[in-house]
């Protein structure tokens, strides 16, 4: 398995459970070479080392981007994301988000969360059952992310395809169709946001003044505002990546609270778990699964030369099951402290809306199993066959 394993051709039985297969690579092959001559990373501590330093390991993608896109939107959209941009631009750019993530800030959403989580259990109370993705989880956060941006409330549907084709397209391996979806979904995505913003700036007394949008329009950094194509790629991936970890993060936690009732009932004796239990949910299923840097000189990692300029795929899912790190990594425990996973990324690139995801899960978890400690799964979780994102597509419960 160890010499054959080939992150762009797994088999079905890895896209249903891929620790066992990364804890085998992790025992025999911690750095392990891809048929295409990249480098797959499974040890916790190999990951941590290439997200410290993004002097050694950077996360500009251009030549990456280059030969998988080409000179196409795709290509534009994912080499101007900050997510794919190093320092000083990184910097500069993320400095003007912060506004939208202080304490302040994500304590006046934590009504308007509250609200959205109450409704969609009422409208469970009400039914008996639900499809957890499409009434719960993926509306919570788009409806916050797109709050946060101030995109109105009828448009928000359309996101919800736009960011799936854009974001399937940093799966390994793509088809033709996925390519030409994508492409076409930034060139959708830009145009609204435009649109968008001419709106904003002829009607400025529309706007909340925490909309990031309207920060981002308007703001300036070391006296030099955002280019336009930095504005538009910006928001895009702040819409995109806002609700895309989230939902997977609030899937799982369902899931996997439903699948071990004796957590339900640690935390209903308990309700000060509420935050060590979401922080195992995003340890015991990484929402984003993969995460690349590329060499800018030789390293060596776990005794494993690595040229320069090569690619290395961070296996969050495998160094957040790391024995060297987490005891029992294969046991879902709300208990457990420490917890330094790695599921919102490490360093300058650590995720600048972890705090808002956090808060968003809390107030979710705790009132879904206050309110339902009875509930159940009706049908087996169906997981998506994505490889960067691990993502839950249907998941029905019922109240008992």
């Amino acid at each position: 398995m160890n010499a054959t394993f080939n992150l762009q051709n797994v088999s079905e039985d890895y896209i249903a459970d891929p620790y066992r297969v990364l804890a085998e690579l992790r025992a025999h092959s911690p750095v392990h070479k891809n048929n295409d001559g990249t480098f797959i990373l499974t040890c916790y501590s190999d990951i941590v080392q290439t997200y410290r330093d993004p002097l050694i390991w950077s996360s500009d993608k251009q030549s990456v981007f280059k030969s998988k896109f080409g000179n196409t939107p795709l290509f534009e959209h994912h080499t101007n994301s900050i997510v794919f941009i190093d320092p000083p631009d990184h910097t500069r750019i993320r400095n003007l988000f912060q506004s939208a993530f202080t304490r302040k800030a994500l304590a006046a959403f934590v009504p308007r969360i509250t609200g959205l989580v109450d409704e969609y259990l009422d409208r469970l109370e009400d039914q008996g059952e639900m499809e957890v993705v499409e009434e719960f989880s993926f509306r919570l956060p788009i409806e916050v992310v797109c709050d946060l941006l101030g995109v109105p409330r009828q448009d928000r549907e359309l996101i919800r395809g736009w960011a799936n084709s854009i974001l399937t397209a940093l799966e390994p391996t793509l088809m033709q169709k996925q390519l030409d979806d994508g492409n076409q979904a930034v060139v959708d995505f830009k145009q609204y946001l435009r649109d968008l913003i001419a709106y904003r700036r002829v009607h400025p007394h529309d706007a909340k003044d925490t909309e990031v949008l309207t920060i981002l329009a308007d703001a300036e950094a070391d006296g030099k505002g955002l280019t336009e194509v930095e504005l538009l790629h910006q928001c895009i991936f702040m819409l995109n990546a806002g609700h895309e970890t989230s939902t997977n993060m609030i899937s799982h936690g369902i899931h996997e609270m439903l699948l071990n009732p004796d957590q339900i009932e640690l935390l209903s004796k308990n309700p000060d778990l509420i935050e060590p239990m979401v922080e195992e949910v995003l340890r015991y299923q990484a929402p984003i699964q993969i995460n690349n840097r590329q060499a800018k000189s030789d390293q060596i990692l776990s005794g494993v030369t690595i040229p320069a300029d090569t690619t290395v795929h961070m296996m969050i899912n495998a160094a957040n099951r790391d024995p060297a790190q987490f005891p029992n990594p294969d046991r879902f425990d709300i208990t457990r402290r420490p917890n330094r996973h790695l599921s919102f990324g490490l360093g300058v690139h650590i995720c600048a809306g972890n705090a808002l995801a956090r808060v968003e899960a809390q107030i979710a978890f705790q009132r879904l199993f206050h309110r339902f400690p009875k509930l159940r799964l009706t049908t087996p979780a169906v997981i998506a066959p994505r490889l960067r994102f691990r993502e839950v597509s249907s998941l029905h419960v019922c109240v008992t």
